[in-house]
């Protein structure tokens, strides 16, 4: 008997979207050069924010002004990496839960998103007394740096899965 994640797996994997992205020559390349531009989109105004908080960029610019500049794309871009990124695992689901780049990229995924929580819960709930400072304190300057790493990480692993998932075919 299939667990209901078994199950929901399969319903994606077995899907009419799923098998037309597989069959179809363009359509699974098309969705990754999407992915692929909404991660650079993410990674790249994610890191905006992040050196201005490590106090290497945008330094006459306080941290809130550039935050309400910035988050709207980065959420944006977040929407179609997701979306896009569901497609293509729907196309090989299977494959791709089997691929430890692809559960580490998620579990990254998942560290990053904690990262910004507490950022936004404990680092940032004082920042009108430190956002004009060129150098913020401490604790936003590791926040700023691991999601730095987080990010890059990110990006590594999804590399890393594309390498592998053509030793998985």
């Amino acid at each position: 008997m299939m667990s209901l994640f078994q199950q929901l797996i399969a319903f994606f994997e077995d899907s009419s979207i799923a098998d037309a992205i597989r069959e179809n020559d363009l359509l699974f390349p098309l969705i990754e050069s999407v992915h692929v531009v909404a991660i650079c989109l993410v990674v790249g105004s994610i890191l905006v924010l992040d050196l201005r908080l490590l106090g290497f960029a945008s330094l006459d610019r306080p941290v809130g002004r550039l935050t309400s500049a910035v988050l709207p794309l980065t959420w944006s871009a977040f929407i179609v990496a997701a979306c896009s990124g569901f497609l293509l695992f729907m196309s090989h689901a299977t494959k791709y839960l089997a691929n430890g780049y692809f559960i580490t990229k998620m579990a990254l995924i998942g560290a990053a998103g904690l990262n910004m929580i507490v950022f936004h819960a404990v680092a940032a709930r004082d920042l009108p007394k430190w956002e004009a400072r060129r150098l913020p304190p401490p604790r936003v300057r590791v926040a700023g740096a691991l999601s730095v790493l987080l990010w890059i990480a990110v990006v590594a692993c999804g590399r890393w899965i594309g390498f592998t998932m053509e030793e998985l075919q």
